[in-house]
């Protein structure tokens, strides 16, 4: 196949790619099938198996990953991407405990949300079912491959996963390891198939060409990505566009609490969507909250960008623009805005926030709760870092992303979310009058 002196595919190529795409999707509803009705004990199995084919690839993986490293240096990408690419051994052995985590989970297919009787007799449930396929795109972190496919396993649905060029050689070695715990279970190995090209054309296949075969396509990566994804799928979608995440801090929060807090969310990873890029103070304790908490960004090598009173603490505080108070930076830098009272949070949210995450470090409770029941955003926190917006730490075993809708899946998208429902009636003959 030859691609065409653009980047894009040719015609030749893209029917190439069609042809795959295809028989990816076909192959992906069948073994759905089987999955929908596997025992929690089958799908266990394989997903026990799979977490230990991970950790015996340890040495694979981290070769792979150092491969795909050296090609992202090269091409000069991001120091943000680059952090989410990169594997370790602590990252490899998270990534394993996180399916194990999935394994011991409920398993969600064939629970009975709801039920009651009506008058006539007859008697009604709601009956949790899989999805059916799942198509994932995501870029630069391979921990994904394990996630999504751990996740889709566990809820009975089939997985095509779509992970980016900088994460192939890591993506394979995973996918690998998913592929021995559904040997190990005898469940379809096209139960969890990774799409083999790095070609566009398979994206835009994936999001335009499979509604046939797909059921749902959850995206995870960039701004442009996601909206790519949101403007073109044909399919429902779960995901989120942005995480513009804010952390507001009142004037009644503790001030080693807040220091401690603020500095997390925003510094212990900056690469991912919990981080918190927008600081919020209240003017009733700048005296005693404001400079601390900005040195301590200062010092732990975070730009802040301030409004004129932030400017004033400290004469390496950047001047913040508009733009500042929309942007997710997934970088070192923060932009900070001192506010009159919790109200006055509340609106700044609404206005530049995305929905994601936001939280309050506050000793009154009247407050607190003024702000989890009035900001209308996935998840509100108190007195907590952001950086715990993670499927994982809501107990969830891991997440396929965190989602920013309001309709059907809302927060940390685990097994549950990954599932629909369908009623089960049973008579003894009624019939409609």
């Amino acid at each position: 196949m030859t691609a065409g002196r653009d980047g894009t595919a040719t015609a030749g190529e893209a029917s190439d790619v069609g042809v795959l795409m295809q028989r990816m999707g076909a192959a992906a509803c069948a073994a759905a099938s089987v999955l929908a009705l596997a025992s929690a004990a089958q799908k266990d199995r394989a997903l026990a198996a799979a977490a230990a084919a991970l950790r015996a690839r340890r040495a694979e993986l981290l070769a792979a990953n150092a491969a795909d490293l050296a090609a992202a240096r090269e091409k000069r990408l991001g120091a943000a991407l680059l952090d989410r690419l990169q594997l370790d051994e602590k990252r490899i052995e998270s990534m394993a405990r996180g399916i194990e985590a999935v394994m011991a989970l409920p398993d969600p297919v064939g629970t009975i949300a709801a039920e009651w009787d009506r008058p006539n007799g007859l008697r009604i449930q709601r009956v949790r079912v899989p999805l059916g396929v799942i198509g994932i795109i995501y870029e630069s972190r391979p921990n994904v491959t394990a996630d999504a496919g751990a996740l889709c396993l566990k809820s009975g649905n089939a997985a095509i996963l779509r992970g980016g060029s900088e994460s192939t050689r890591s993506n394979a070695v995973i996918h690998g390891a998913l592929l021995e715990g559904l040997r190990a279970a005898q469940l379809p190995e096209n139960s969890i198939q990774l799409v083999p090209t790095t070609d566009r054309a398979a994206v835009g296949y994936l999001l335009g060409g499979m509604t046939d075969y797909l059921d749902v396509v959850v995206p995870r990566g960039g701004k442009e990505l996601v909206a790519r994804v949101q403007r073109e799928a044909r399919v429902p979608v779960i995901g989120h566009l942005e995480g513009n995440c804010h952390v507001y801090v009142d004037r009644d929060a503790d001030l080693a609490m807040a220091r401690t807090i603020v500095l997390n969310a925003k510094m212990r990873r900056t690469g991912i969507c919990g981080a918190a890029e927008t600081l919020l103070i209240d003017r009733g304790c700048i005296e005693t909250h404001l400079a601390p908490i900005v040195r301590d960004l200062l010092e732990a090598g975070c730009e802040v960008r301030g409004d004129p009173t932030v400017q004033r603490v400290d004469r390496r505080v950047r001047p913040a623009t508009e733009e500042d108070w929309f942007t997710e930076y997934l970088d070192s830098i923060i932009a900070a805005r001192v506010v009159d009272g919790v109200d006055a949070a509340i609106d700044h949210i609404a206005r530049y926030g995305s929905a994601h995450t936001e939280s309050i470090v506050t000793e009154n409770a009247a407050s607190a709760e003024r702000f989890l029941g009035r900001v209308d955003s996935a998840i509100v926190l108190h007195n907590a870092s952001t950086q715990f917006a993670d499927g994982a730490e809501f107990g969830m075993g891991a997440e396929i992303g965190i989602s920013t809708d309001r309709f059907h899946a809302r927060g940390p998208v685990g097994v549950e979310q990954l599932t629909s429902y369908k009623y089960v009636v049973r008579g003894d003959g009624q019939v409609r009058p």
